[in-house]
């Protein structure tokens, strides 16, 4: 059950990917928009207010069609076979689903308790879905539609039917299962949605007024299950889902932004909502707070590779705001103080909290900048500072801490740990010879071959016991998830990190090889040679 819940967590990632760049961008045009920034030139009726409207229309793209984006990105991420089939036909049946409701509440919207009558948007419980004036079911319903699709296309995709009807086969037919499935599950969503749409409301405004530890709360549960996957679980509710705004953190922060930019009111008092989405600070400040713990504890003739190590993942997760390859360099040797990290981070967003700083900061530092300190800025320089200072604060605190601990407790951290053994892998040349000694034919092209990704690949394959072993691949943003057929068969961690894995996280038969930012590529080649 974990592994399932495990992967599905994964799966929603795949959609949130995109949020990062289309964020940024809706942030960039209304910077550029703001004659308090730019000057006069962004007047509204310039030419250059106008270019940057149509700019920004298309940068709300994926905000504007997130249940779309979840529903298509659950089913690649999701299906166990044929994904892009999978893909289209939850687009389909997830369209066909709205389509129904729609129907429902239009004809009979005094039996469901929804007037249909009213505008789409605000509180009338309605929303545009993909053109269609449906019940706001937000990414809830999509991410459910998909799940159902999934198991619909899993179950019927191969299905082999008399040849006469072998027109309805593979994707024919899991719509068309899809179609009759739909019809209840769209009678039962028009039924019990409104009166969840009222327990919605009172949940934003119980998690809205919980204050301080309330975002501490948040903060510590997103950090501390990300060794899990189960984080995605955390925060997906609150900056793309209902649970403290209608829309999602994210949304509304956007819609919003050139109004609070121009204010001189208190964000805090404003905006309350963004307290959840302080978590990213975590992210910027304190992974320089770690990676110098690392560096000073380090052995000093490791120190130069110690240091070749963590300046990429530092970055990486300073200014992308992907932090697992360096969280997952400590996490197994030392998990103690992955616990310490999730306190400290949750402190520092409750801290930043108190003293009045609000935003969509769930990102890095690029995020950061786009989205809040340069619009902001003009206005709301006070909280900005603040924000810096308690975040420079919290990067100290984080030294003298995690110093400590590994000198008290000796952790192996990089540098400190015993190099002594040495696990045999095989290498690319090892795995050519291997399959040209069984008689088989490389899955390899000669322009696989100069892949970098090819030899982490192949190390990871031999590590998981070779293919025979593999029952299911997957990946989130960083990890390679993989269930194997028998787990003893798996080497030890030692073997993984020879291929350039920050850790791995097993839970019997399922697997999570954090692998980094390169992990789609890794994939793509791990498949081929599997």
């Amino acid at each position: 059950m974990m592994e399932k819940v495990q992967r599905f967590g994964g799966a929603m990632f795949t959609p949130v990917l995109l949020f990062s760049f289309s964020g940024i961008m809706v942030a960039l045009c209304i910077i550029f928009k703001n004659p308090m920034l730019v000057g006069s030139i962004a007047n509204e009726g310039t030419t250059w207010f106008s270019v940057w409207s149509i700019i920004e229309d298309g940068a709300w793209t994926v905000f504007n069609q997130m249940e779309l984006l979840f529903v298509i990105g659950l089913a690649i991420g999701l299906a166990k076979k044929a994904n892009a089939r999978a893909a289209m036909e939850a687009f389909v049946i997830y369209t066909t689903f709205n389509y129904f409701v729609s129907g429902m509440v239009k004809f009979f919207g005094s039996f469901f308790n929804v007037d249909f009558t009213l505008e789409a948007g605000g509180d009338s419980g309605l929303k545009l879905i993909g053109g269609i004036k449906t019940l706001d079911t937000g990414i809830i319903g999509a991410i459910l539609i998909s799940a159902i699709v999934v198991m619909i296309h899993d179950r019927f995709f191969d299905t082999k039917l008399p040849d006469f009807l072998g027109v309805f086969q593979g994707s024919s037919l899991v719509v068309i299962v899809g179609f009759f499935t739909m019809l209840p599950i769209a009678f039962l969503t028009a039924l019990i949605w409104p009166k969840f749409q009222i327990g919605i409301s009172s949940m934003q405004g119980f998690l809205a007024s919980s204050g301080i530890f309330g975002v501490w709360l948040y903060t510590f549960l997103e950090r501390i299950l990300i060794p899990t996957g189960l984080h995605h679980f955390i925060y997906t509710p609150f900056v793309f889902g209902p649970a403290v705004v209608e829309g999602g953190i994210t949304k509304y922060w956007m819609a919003h932004l050139n109004e609070y930019a121009q204010t001189k009111e208190p964000l805090k008092k404003l905006f309350p909502e963004g307290g959840f989405a302080l978590h990213g600070n975590s992210k910027i400040f304190a992974s320089p707070g770690i990676a110098a713990a690392f560096y000073f504890t380090a052995k000093p003739e490791n120190r130069k590779k110690v240091l070749a190590i963590l300046i990429p993942t530092t970055l990486t997760a300073v200014l992308a705001g992907i932090t697992e390859p360096l969280e997952f360099t400590f996490l197994f040797v030392a998990p103690v103080l992955f616990v310490v990290h999730a306190v400290l981070a949750a402190t520092m967003a409750a801290t930043m909290y108190g003293f009045g700083v609000v935003g969509d900061m769930g990102g890095g530092f690029i995020d950061l900048l786009a989205k809040n300190w340069i619009p902001l800025f003009a206005n709301h320089k006070g909280m900005i500072f603040t924000q810096l200072i308690i975040g420079l604060g919290f990067t100290a605190v984080y030294f003298l801490v995690f110093r400590f601990l590994i000198l008290k407790f000796n952790f192996a951290t990089p540098g400190r740990e015993d190099t002594s053994s040495e696990v045999k892998l095989y290498s690319k040349k090892d795995f050519k010879e291997k399959k040209a000694n069984e008689g088989g034919v490389s899955a390899t092209s000669p322009s696989d071959a100069n892949s970098q990704y090819l030899d982490r690949a192949i190390i990871f394959l031999e590590a998981f016991g070779g293919s025979d072993n593999i029952a299911k691949v997957n990946n989130c943003a960083t990890r390679l998830r993989i269930t194997v057929v028998d787990e003893s068969k798996v080497l030890p961690d030692a073997a993984f990190k020879e291929g350039g894995a920050h850790g791995v996280v097993r839970n019997g038969k399922a697997f999570q090889v954090i692998v980094g930012l390169d992990v789609p590529q890794v994939r793509e080649q791990f498949e081929k040679i599997l």
